[in-house]
């Protein structure tokens, strides 16, 4: 009776065990989701903001036509992407083609000080600080998951709770690093 007791004692902890290390996978990965969606969710917000940087710029810098369409077509890319490497990629357009437009910004010294287009800067500003703290949230969840798959005990159940390894958000061109330089 007593082995009987210890054997089901045994198969209860290595049932809860494994219980625990599948919701621990499980929530990795939706973590991982979620600050995915964050990522992009500051990337739409900052698409959402450059129409009317675009459209102020425009008002005092007419002929500089090549600048306003790579933006615009930047713009579109980033908003269509949808896997980690392309939006990253996008991501890295559209910062390159905003820090054109704010270096066209800075030849109009009556552009640089208008208030509307210091609110949109101070917006652009704000929002890169936030696009730059959901990337690293993003790759902060990436590492535990991959750390969790890869290691003993929790590599046992990742295929039973079918996860794997996730690809970190990274930027290939060091320039797209940096946030678009913004000078008032």
């Amino acid at each position: 009776m007593t082995e009987l007791l210890i054997a089901l004692a045994v198969l209860a902890f290595l049932a809860i065990f494994a219980v625990g290390q599948y919701n621990k996978l499980i929530k990795l990965n939706v973590a991982v989701d979620e600050s995915f969606a964050q990522i992009e969710v500051q990337l739409k917000r900052r698409a959402d903001l450059i129409p009317n940087l675009v459209e102020t710029v425009k008002g005092y810098a007419t002929h500089e036509s090549a600048t306003f369409e790579k933006v615009v077509q930047a713009r579109a890319a980033a908003t269509t992407a949808t896997t980690v490497p392309d939006v990253a990629a996008a991501d890295g357009m559209l910062t390159q083609a905003l820090r054109g437009l704010l270096a066209v910004a800075e030849n109009y010294p009556d552009l640089k000080a208008s208030a509307n287009f210091l609110s949109l800067q101070e917006e652009l500003a704000t929002t890169e600080n936030k696009v730059g703290f959901a990337r690293q949230f993003y790759n902060e969840n990436v590492r535990a998951l991959n750390t969790a798959v890869a290691t003993i005990p929790s590599n046992l159940f990742a295929g039973i709770a079918k996860v794997g390894e996730r690809e970190f958000y990274e930027v290939d061109d060091p320039q797209d690093r940096k946030a678009p330089k913004v000078n008032f």
